[in-house]
């Protein structure tokens, strides 16, 4: 199953040269990495990232991390994927730019399919 992390696009490419990435701060300040499924992306994208910029969203394999990966009750009391350590780049199934409408939202790229752009190639490319 992917799950999916909406990131600066600044973070994504320090994640590429150290090859895992930690977490945004409020990640850290709470002990794990907040992921979405793909039904929960979108109000995500709305609620924590609103009028921001030059986001990334990466699909992960969230089969990859077993146990570390904790499904537990958050927002409405969904259960959201939160991961317990950092993620490594082995476990990126591809990362995609969003672009953010002139109304502030942050909008998702298609998330069921794996083609990729030439600008996800060149992204996946360099990691």
């Amino acid at each position: 199953m992917q799950v999916y992390k909406i990131m600066a696009r600044t973070d994504w490419d320090m994640a590429q040269k150290s090859g895992f990435y930690a977490g945004a701060p409020i990640d850290i300040a709470d002990g794990f990495i907040h992921f979405s499924t793909a039904e929960q992306a979108q109000e995500t994208a709305e609620k924590h990232f609103f009028g921001q910029t030059d986001l990334m969203l990466v699909a992960v394999d969230a089969s990859h991390y077993g146990a570390d990966m904790k499904w537990e009750a958050s927002r409405g009391g969904a259960l959201f994927p939160h991961l317990y350590g950092a993620f490594d780049m082995a476990s990126v199934t591809w990362a995609r730019a969003m672009i953010t409408g002139d109304d502030g939202v942050p909008m998702l790229p298609a998330l069921h399919d794996n083609k990729t752009s030439k600008s996800t190639a060149e992204t996946r490319g360099s990691a």
